[in-house]
């Protein structure tokens, strides 16, 4: 029996399917056991035009026989074999693929499909054996093959007697070492748990010997350990099985299974799709964000399956940024995969499916939010933050699909109401959605900007988290009405009101341009307020950086500095303002410490630091004593 040499460039594949195009050893057993499934839908599909071929599906099964003492680990099946030929075809040249062959000659159907498109996937078995032999007969021959090889060196391949149609792959477990523990591909518990990510959901039965722990019989107190043939794999994937028989608690329970979160989830979508692109998916929406949702450490994704076989734990591909929070599965048939079966080929399919999947997760949130208030509220209390991140993001570019589903606390509702909501019960002559900035809604309330707009009786938004104006600003307008905030310029409101400040502070303007100088370079103007009723001043704004904004700006880890352009307005009608037209005329040093204490108030107001704590504690002794 002479050594073969591997074709063409395979000692260089070979080498790099060991070190390099798997991320996990584990794998090689997900490989293998597909293999093995493929070898027996071969059977299937030969069935169905082949008289002399009967399928029993009960006669189909693939068995692992790990064993310690001799170091080997055997994966078996009962499938369609290989001839001289096919080993050598399939075995002796890397990156062939019967299985791929076979797809393209035959028609699938039935739910069945080949998974092994790809002929590196039986190597994977060199990153953790040190030789590997195949034993195979073919549903097409009399005689038995046997295929041996330890990598690179080449391979043999002699005749052996086997007396069913079949594969058994036997590996050759390697050796532990410092950095290396080979031992785990020999415990039951660990092929367990190797089959259970990845293979769980073959449609054929995976066995092993399985060894417990039982009472002995007529003993309560003695146990003995009792070795059985178990099947250790699910077989039948709840995306496969139909909706009717399934309960609620059918998918929670799937959702623990399979460590998607330890909370309840809110909602289930369960797909099924089979149009220019097939797939299965279900789909969550968790009732908690994670500890670290809102953290970098955070991997969103969606678990990937190519016909039942786990391809990657968490693909990001399948979600925007912005649905990141959603948890659950996705199993396609039509995918491209690159050689490890690891990473997906970005194409066409791929868009499609991430596409479908995100208009499904915004329809069933719309949904939730018109038939199931209090639960929408709940999701949003723990993700709306991230969905106004969504609209903020890549400038703007989702926010018509997000825009419908956030929420901002209610000065008139005293709750939380959608933009729709608002704007349906705009009175006529409101021209703008007004909102309001602050900590919490309480300070929010005593705001005095608010005081013109509450009392014409327009509805205030609330904006309580640092990306809310953000967002807003993205958005710019809703069934085209702008955005304004209670601290702009302009509000936009009563032209009469704007007539009237406007003369009086024509009037003072020598008062309020030496009220300037005093804070020169801390405001931009000082005015009088056609928006303040009962309190003697505050704090506004001009341009596009809002006082909030500067704020929240200002307090990031990468030290840019900005500042907005103040204006400090003047209540004339309220009593203060006459202590103030008195100063200017009788006493200018008075002026600068009035002047200086309304603006320290408007800071405070705002939840701006105060420059210089001290000169203000001093500055308000000065008028504590006569």
């Amino acid at each position: 029996m002479a050594k073969m040499e591997f074709k063409a460039e395979s000692k260089k594949l070979l080498d790099m399917v060991i070190n390099s195009i798997y991320s996990k050893r584990e794998v090689f057993l997900r490989e293998l056991v597909s293999n093995s499934s493929d070898a027996m839908d071969k059977i299937y599909y030969r069935a169905l035009t082949d008289d002399q071929i009967s399928f029993d599906q009960d006669n189909y099964y693939i068995k692992l026989v790990p064993n310690k003492d001799t170091r080997t680990l055997k994966v078996i099946d009962t499938g369609i074999g290989m001839t001289k030929e096919e080993l050598e075809s399939n075995l002796g040249t890397i990156a062939r693929s019967g299985s791929f062959n076979f797809k393209n000659e035959n028609e699938i159907k039935d739910g069945h499909d080949i998974i092994g498109q790809f002929g590196v996937g039986f190597y994977a078995a060199f990153m953790v054996a040190d030789r590997v032999t195949v034993t195979t007969k073919s549903i097409d021959s009399e005689e038995a093959y046997q295929w041996q090889s330890q990598g690179s060196d080449g391979y043999e391949i002699k005749p052996v007697q086997k007396d069913e149609p079949g594969t058994e792959i036997v590996l050759e477990i390697k050796e532990n070492t410092d950095e290396d523990n080979y031992d785990e591909f020999l415990e039951e518990y660990r092929l367990r748990q190797i089959v259970k990510k990845y293979s769980d959901f073959i449609r054929y039965p995976i066995k092993m010997d399985v060894t417990e722990s039982k009472p002995k019989e007529g003993s309560e107190e003695e146990y003995e350990e009792v070795v059985s043939e178990q099947t250790i794999n699910s077989m039948v994937p709840i995306w496969k099985k139909n909706k009717s028989e399934l309960t609620d608690e059918d998918y929670e329970n799937f959702y623990k299974e399979k460590h998607y979160g330890f909370d309840t989830p809110l909602k289930h979508l369960h797909i099924n799709v089979d149009g220019s692109i097939r797939y299965n998916a279900i789909l969550y929406i968790p009732e908690n964000a994670p500890y670290n949702y809102y953290t970098r450490e955070y991997e969103k994704g969606l678990e990937l399956y190519s016909n039942g076989v786990l391809i990657m734990d968490k693909c990001a591909d399948l979600l925007p940024d912005y649905f990141s929070f959603v948890k659950g599965m996705v199993d396609s048939e039509d995918l491209s995969l690159n050689i490890s079966r690891e990473m997906l080929q970005h194409d066409r399919q791929l868009k499609l499916i991430e596409k479908n999947i995100n208009k499904k997760i915004k329809k069933e949130l719309q949904n939730i939010l018109r038939d199931d208030r209090d639960k929408y509220e709940s999701f949003f209390k723990a993700f709306g933050q991230q969905l106004k991140f969504g609209v903020y993001s890549d400038y703007g570019a989702n926010k018509e699909v997000l825009q419908d589903l956030l929420l901002f606390h209610s000065s008139k509702e005293k709750k939380l109401v959608t933009l729709e909501e608002y704007v349906s019960r705009m009175p006529e002559d409101q021209k703008y959605i007004y909102y309001a900035i602050g900590d919490s809604i309480d300070r929010i309330d005593k705001l005095p900007q608010t005081e013109m707009v509450a009392e014409k009786g327009y509805e205030i938004l609330y904006f309580t988290e640092e990306i809310d104006e953000f967002a807003i600003k993205m958005l710019m307008n809703y069934k085209e009405k702008e955005f304004k905030s209670v601290s702009s310029g302009d509000l936009g409101i009563d032209e009469e009101e704007n007539e009237e400040a406007k003369e009086k502070e024509e009037e003072n303007k020598e008062l309020f341009d030496a009220m300037k100088e005093v804070l020169a370079g801390k405001v931009k103007n000082v005015r009088a307020s056609k928006r303040l009723k009962s309190h003697p001043v505050c704090l506004t704004a001009e341009g596009d950086i809002s006082i909030e904004m500067e704020k929240v700006i200002n307090a990031m880890p990468d030290n840019q500095q900005i500042q907005a352009d103040k204006v400090l307005e003047i209540n004339v009608d309220h009593e203060v303002f006459q202590s103030l037209k008195q100063s200017y005329e009788k006493d200018k040093d008075k002026l600068n410490l009035f002047t200086n204490l309304l603006y320290n108030q408007a800071l405070l107001i705002e939840g701006l630091p105060i420059n210089d704590p001290v000169e203000f504690t001093r500055d308000i002794c000065k008028v504590m004593v006569p």
